[in-house]
């Protein structure tokens, strides 16, 4: 009888933040934390001191920050020293590598890794892309390709060019880096689609680009808490969450909190934790963008068919908030079997 082998490339078990979740490799319980990485200081262009900056965010109850100040490593020796508690915040350190192709800006976040990294410079946004991530990678860092639409700077065919880059924002909290697209540019999330869709393995993240903590109800300002990732590790440390983001076991949010998702060789399962009164849409998206399936909260589960590409879930709430999970990559075969 005919059959279909599916083999699934990645498994993400994701729950809530702080939840009892399964266990990791080496044995240890898994938790989950809420982090930003994306975050800029007086040390750039940011309003506000680091020590300032640092205080926002361990009191809106994030896990982890990564200051990303551009061309500039902010030391979080001090800050740490001052802020970290063990398994309930930590500082990584971080750049964003701050480029330029004539008149096109190219920026990535460099997580973790050491030293600076200077911006390699080039003609063409593909080419200051490959460049500036060789070097992160280099000096060992995880690199994440920052607001895409900003200026309108890159394509698809640059971001499927590139290789090494292990995150994308999907979505960037400041107001001025054009998320959605428009005038024919695609979304920032369907540029994903299409690096996924040409066989890159990356992941897609939510950030604040924070800017401003000083006019934090301005619509136009680059505040806190607009968007973030749910990392999942045994431990809060560096090793640990940067490992995990460059695993993919992680979702991405701007206000959805979920529950648990899991993924198995059949299928994938998202459950939502439930806001007072709020409805929800969950829509399962394949290869090139395509919705395969949409449907209410549930928990909501799609079976594989086998011809899917890949399978990622998008959230979107009945106020606008929105969560992406990472893609499942499924593989179809097919045999004959007697």
């Amino acid at each position: 009888m005919r059959r279909i082998a599916l083999v699934v490339a990645l498994l993400l078990l994701v729950a809530s933040a702080g939840a009892t979740a399964r266990q990791t490799a080496s044995g240890d319980a898994a938790r989950w934390f809420k982090g930003n990485t994306h975050t800029h200081t007086l040390n750039s262009d940011g309003d506000s001191t680091p020590d300032d900056v640092v205080r926002t965010y361990r009191e809106l109850r994030y896990n982890f920050l990564v200051l990303t100040d551009h061309n500039f490593v902010t030391p979080i020796e001090g800050l740490n020293a001052v802020f970290a508690a063990e398994e309930r915040f930590l500082l990584i350190r971080g750049e964003e590598v701050t480029d330029r192709a004539g008149d096109k800006p190219v920026h990535l976040c460099y997580l973790g890794g050491t030293g600076l990294v200077r911006p390699q410079g080039g003609t063409q946004p593909a080419e200051v892309l490959q460049k500036d991530i060789d070097a992160m990678r280099a000096a060992g860092g995880v690199v994440q390709i920052n607001h895409p639409n900003f200026g309108w700077a890159m394509t698809p065919n640059d971001l499927q060019g590139v290789k090494g880059a292990q995150l994308l924002e999907v979505f960037n909290g400041h107001p001025q880096v054009n998320n959605l697209g428009g005038g024919g540019v695609p979304a920032a999330e369907a540029m994903w689609d299409a690096m996924v869709s040409a066989g890159a393995t990356v992941f897609g993240v939510a950030s604040d680009d924070m800017h401003e903590l000083k006019r934090p109800f301005s619509k136009q300002a680059a505040g806190p808490g607009r968007g973030w990732v749910m990392v999942r590790a045994a431990h809060l440390t560096a090793d640990a969450i940067l490992g995990a983001l460059q695993r993919g076991d992680f979702y991405a949010s701007t206000g959805i909190e979920l529950t648990d998702i899991q993924a198995t060789s059949r299928d994938v399962t998202v459950t939502i934790k439930p806001q007072g009164t709020t409805k929800y849409t969950v829509q399962f998206i394949g290869r090139h963008g395509r919705i395969l399936k949409e449907t209410g909260p549930g928990p909501a589960r799609y079976q594989f068919a086998g011809d899917e590409g890949y399978v990622r879930v998008k959230l979107i709430d009945s106020n606008g908030l929105m969560a992406w999970t990472q893609p499942v990559r499924v593989a179809a075969t097919t045999s004959d079997s007697r």
